[in-house]
């Protein structure tokens, strides 16, 4: 699949995604992309977020393709039973162990689903994420039948750890890509 095939829809995490983020310049360089806007960037309510992928996703014309960070990932797996027929992939990076964090402002997205994901999907892991312990990752991975990526040490996956541009996801994402096909229709 290319990316002219399909519907990119950004799925940001806790705070949104800065200018210097590369889901932020992913957004800029894919001409088919946009981001999923949640009406509460600072705090996150699993059922709002939910709901806002689900209506992004249905609005789409073309299989969908999930680009997801941090809170946009466990975002996306608690979506994945609604949304899952019209997605075609998801590129899942930088998963926050939601179940282990003692974060009260995102305790409502606890309760990670374990079962295989009904679309492709890639995990982009780092060894020194602050927000989830790299063997944690792979667990998550393996359980979701997802492609796992160890990204080295590269804290967070964010701006703030030096993934801007982040050619190298790029590549990851474009390995992805080339394993979606389009969604059997409804």
């Amino acid at each position: 699949m290319k990316t002219s095939e399909c519907d990119i829809l950004i799925v940001p995490g806790w705070n949104n995604s800065g200018p210097d983020h590369w889901q932020t310049r992913w957004e800029k360089r894919l001409t088919t992309a946009r981001r999923v806007i949640q009406r509460d960037w600072d705090h996150p309510e699993r059922d709002a977020w939910v709901s806002a992928l689900g209506i992004a996703v249905g609005k789409a014309k073309r299989p969908v393709v999930l680009v997801a960070h941090s809170l946009g990932v466990a975002t996306v797996i608690h979506a994945a039973p609604y949304v899952g027929r019209k997605v075609a992939a998801a590129f899942l990076v930088g998963l926050p162990d939601v179940d282990r964090l003692e974060e009260p402002e995102i305790a409502s997205f606890a309760g990670l689903s374990t079962d295989p994901l009904p679309f492709p999907s890639m995990l982009v892991a780092s060894r020194d994420d602050p927000y989830c312990a790299f063997e944690r990752a792979d667990e998550y991975a393996a359980a979701w039948g997802s492609d796992f990526v160890d990204a080295g040490f590269a804290g967070h996956i964010n701006g703030e750890t030096g993934y801007g541009p982040w050619p190298e996801g790029l590549t990851r994402f474009a390995t992805l890509l080339r394993r979606a096909s389009a969604p059997a229709s409804p």
